[in-house]
């Protein structure tokens, strides 16, 4: 016959998993289950917070590769080109919302600057730029050449902005 883990006494036939129906047995039981539980809860979460620093050490050293180099021309005096890899592109669509269209509308007939159509546009180069950065990484370049961004309103969808860049990607001398 089985015997309690905890009292050593003489388990009946509806005592489960090890211990008997004692409360304290019960109690000590549940109390290490718990323990164990959370010692693996722990394990996991260190576990996961390792990877997720993997993760962002590996973005970092992506972000710091990919923002060496990016010029609109082929060449540069001090820029050394060792291999041309492939053409790269990226696409950007920004919506500008009714708020902004209609102080956009304001400004066309009044005259001035619109900030706000002006921020959308900024908005969407930088993420365009970091986007053809990001494919140029990925294809094993360290530098994007030859950079042409082209801006297109997409007046079918409302009004939204679309801008493609495109450009070499290359591998230049460290």
């Amino acid at each position: 016959m089985a015997e309690c883990s905890e009292c050593g006494c003489r388990l009946g036939m509806f005592d489960t998993k090890g211990v008997c129906s004692n409360r304290s047995c019960i109690k000590s039981y549940r109390s290490m289950v718990s323990e164990q539980k959370s010692t693996l809860l722990t394990a996991q979460a260190e576990n996961e917070i390792a990877r997720l620093g993997l993760i962002e050490n590996e973005r970092q050293k992506r972000d710091s590769i990919i923002n060496e180099v990016l010029l609109t021309t082929e060449t540069a005096p001090n820029l050394n080109i060792t291999k041309r890899i492939e053409i790269v592109t990226a696409e950007c669509a920004f919506g500008m919302n009714i708020f902004k269209d209609l102080f956009a509308g304001v400004r066309d007939i009044v005259g001035g600057r619109s900030e706000a159509v002006q921020k959308t546009m900024r908005d969407s180069r930088k993420t365009v730029l970091y986007e053809l950065k990001k494919e140029a990484y990925e294809v094993g370049a360290n530098a994007v050449v030859g950079v042409d961004l082209d801006y297109v309103e997409l007046s079918a969808a409302g009004s939204m902005v679309m801008l493609v860049a495109s450009g070499t990607a290359v591998v230049i001398e460290e």
